[in-house]
Order: C-alpha cells, then structure tokens, then sequence
C-alpha cells in the first residue's frame, strides 16, 4: 500500500487524533480541522475515517508478517529463535506505539474489511503457533498448551507499548527486559 505525500500527513494527524480522542471518538471533521482544511477537501485524498483505520491496521499486520518471515528463515537454534522472534515482533511494536495502540485497540471498528483482517490476525496467530511448537519440539521442551502459550506471548508482546512511560526507557532496554521476562517464565530452567 503506497500512500501519497497528502495521505501520509493526514495519517499522521489522524494517529494523533485517534490516540487522543479514540477512533469513535474522532471525526472527519475533527481531523479537518487538525489539519486546518475543510472536511470536504479531505475526501480528495481519502474514502473515509475506516479508510484510514484500514492502512493502520493493515500496515502493521504486513509489518508483523515480514518480521516473522525473517525469524524463520533463520537457522538459529531453537532458544535463540525464541528469542529473535520476540525482539522482531517487540520493534514492531515499540517502532510507533501511538500506532500499535490504534492497531490493538481500535481493529474491531472496522467494518468494511473487518471480516479480511479477523483472517488476518488468525492467520498470524496460527503461524507464531506453528513456530514455537517447532522450536519447542526442537528443544524437547514440554509444551502443554500452544494455543494458550502463543495468546499469552502475543498478548504480552502486543501491550508492552502501554507499560513503559515514552522516552523513560530505550527500545533495546524494553526489549531486552520484556524478552528476558517471557523466556524465564515460560522455560524456567529448560534452557
């Protein structure tokens, strides 16, 4: 999805908006006037409010997509795979928190295209389950509860933009503590 000049700085804005007033909570003519044109001029460069929710919400899921991608294209051993996979999933994460925080929260007011994006969540679920129950069958790891385990490790990775205050911490330190938290507690002393 190749957005123009115009529609990068009304995403941006709407980011803005969406974050303080919540999607519901926003306009078209809200974000008009954040941008300090008429609300019809923005119709020139979009469809709708859901249209911007949409590239949100379906940029970060292509970008979770390609990071995964990278993680098993790796031949690292199964710890350390574990452990890139959180790292790759966390920078998307923590790369623009305002826009995870839209993408976590306000995903279900899509309408349009909600259908295509539940397929899409699910879908990248599946393949993060499918990724550690390999690496914990590699490892010879006992692993009770797959579906359990992948929900809790994204559930965890998905929120952590919400526990750090911005600019208290780096990303690497956020990472790093966040990673080190998931590793201990779901392998003990397994390694």
């Amino acid at each position: 999805m190749e957005l123009k000049e115009k529609q990068i700085k009304i995403l941006d804005v709407a980011v803005e908006l969406f974050k303080e007033k919540g999607y519901m909570g926003s306009s078209v003519r809200d974000l008009a006037t954040k941008l300090n044109i008429k609300a019809a001029s923005l119709y020139a460069h979009i469809r709708s409010k859901e249209e911007i929710l949409e590239w949100i919400c379906f940029a970060v899921a292509e970008d979770f997509f390609k990071a995964l991608k990278e993680v098993k294209n790796t031949n690292l051993a199964p710890y350390d795979k574990l452990s890139f996979f959180i790292d790759k999933h966390l920078s998307v994460v923590l790369k623009n928190r305002d826009v995870t925080h839209i993408y976590s929260n306000e995903w279900k007011h899509l309408e349009e295209r909600l259908p295509e994006f539940v397929l899409l969540r699910k879908k990248y679920q599946q393949d993060v389950e499918e990724l550690l129950c390999e690496i914990y069958l590699a490892q010879n790891w006992e692993l009770k509860s797959p579906v359990f385990t992948t929900r809790f490790i994204l559930h965890t990775l998905n929120n952590s933009y919400f526990w750090f205050k911005r600019n208290s911490e780096s990303a690497t330190d956020i990472t790093s503590e966040i990673r080190d938290k998931i590793l201990f507690g779901l392998l003990g002393n397994q390694k």
